[in-house]
């Protein structure tokens, strides 16, 4: 049976927002709290600046926080640490004063219990622009405890807005990336529909108008259109593809940010510990992810500019982690690295021209191709390891859980 991962937004999706009303409040609340300390005006500048800043964010090596952080808190020529009682009591005690200017949806709740009840894995893909703290606030003002949810997106934990179609691929690839259909669901076209269709996503817009049989078919619709178009849906037909170029450099941006969200703070334990005899640790799976980008993806992409039906050689690098002795070394450093050498190939790829990803060649294993091909292997192998990386973490979660219990 296919499994779906569904994919809601919250603002004006799962939760009224009223933003005519709400955002004014929201940042005149701010503006009271950062006073005296900040002029209000200059604080609005600086969001509006740190907003920017994050929609045009592309580094999977910093959160949006960091990136937001190292524009906003200069322009107010405050640190952060001077700051972060003031916002941490912001988002304690002030922001959930703003409830009363939203509302729940009413077919809202309903349609999430249905969709769990029927074994869906849900998470909350709303635009990360706000911490993590108001999105849980946000949450709960929409009638729902955010703990049943699987993932809850906000600008502490990613690295991408949505208005990149990676944001897409680091939520799949925090979630480890399940093989199965994927709906993303929202009532924004510009960054709920579209860039997720870019990755090759299918999506449902919430237009507020009730289907007719041609808007099903669109896949438009109320939430109450969706549910029932879901229970008779092939779910099948929901499978991602992820073949086109763009698909193709999302995958290859998130997956270093989805393992950067993934890996942070672990212990020696965590990174070294093979959960049976023949699988590989976290520190081994991120070394083997390393060397393969630098010693055969670089290789194969430098072959396609120098050559023009080049040959594709494709090593048996699964020794690799016993000959090089993974384990002995350190998981943190060979993120860093592997971070390092996927920029390196991003550089390279995004310069390529439309028309060159269609340059033939012969692969080792897989006979005639062309590069969007190769690089697409690339992308496969991404999300193979890490599924692997994903299931690891979820060992250790249950042995922790186990030891807790005792």
């Amino acid at each position: 049976m296919t499994k779906l991962t569904l994919l809601l937004d919250l603002d004006d999706a799962l939760l009224n927002t009223n933003t005519d009303s709400f955002t004014p409040a929201y940042f005149q609340a701010l503006a009271k709290e950062f006073a005296p300390r900040v002029d209000a005006q200059r604080m609005f500048r600086a969001l509006d600046s740190g907003r920017r800043v994050m929609n045009a964010h592309e580094d999977f090596s910093r959160t949006l926080k960091e990136a937001f952080d190292a524009e906003f808190y200069p322009q107010l020529n405050l640190s952060r640490a001077a700051l972060a009682p003031v916002v941490e009591n912001f988002y304690d005690v002030i922001f959930p004063t703003l409830a009363g200017l939203t509302s729940p949806k009413p077919e809202a709740k309903p349609f999430v219990d249905w969709a769990q009840a029927q074994g869906f894995r849900v998470a909350i893909a709303t635009d990360p622009l706000l911490p993590h703290k108001a999105m849980l606030h946000r949450l709960r003002w929409a009638g729902f405890d955010p703990e049943r949810f699987e993932l809850v997106t906000s600008f502490d934990h990613f690295h991408f807005t949505k208005a990149h179609s990676a944001y897409y691929a680091e939520v799949l690839g925090r979630m480890g990336w399940a093989d199965g259909a994927v709906l993303m669901v929202g009532n924004d076209m510009e960054r709920d529909i579209l860039p997720a269709q870019k990755l090759g996503l299918a999506t449902y817009h919430l237009n507020g108008e009730a289907a007719t049989s041609s808007n099903l078919e669109a896949r438009r619709g109320t939430l109450s259109d969706l549910r029932a178009w879901l229970t008779s849906a092939d779910l099948a037909d929901l499978i991602p593809n992820f073949k086109s170029i763009d698909a193709v450099l999302s995958v290859l941006a998130a997956t270093p940010a989805a393992l950067n969200g993934l890996l942070p703070e672990l212990d020696a334990f965590a990174w070294s510990h093979e959960p049976a005899p023949n699988d590989w640790s976290l520190t081994e799976i991120v070394c083997h992810l390393r060397d393969i980008e630098r010693e055969v993806h670089h290789t194969q992409i430098k072959l396609f500019k120098e050559q023009d039906e080049p040959f594709i050689p494709r090593p048996d690098t699964s020794v690799w982690a016993n000959q090089r002795d993974y384990l002995r070394e350190d998981g943190v450093s060979a993120l860093k690295e592997f971070n390092g050498a996927r920029r390196e190939t991003l550089a390279t790829l995004n310069g390529v021209a439309t028309k060159e990803w269609q340059r033939k060649a012969r692969h080792a294993i897989f006979g005639p191709t062309n590069f969007l091909e190769v690089v697409g292997f690339i992308a496969d192998h991404d999300r193979m390891h890490i599924q692997q990386a994903w299931r690891v973490l979820k060992k250790i979660s249950e042995l922790a859980a186990g030891e807790k219990r005792r």
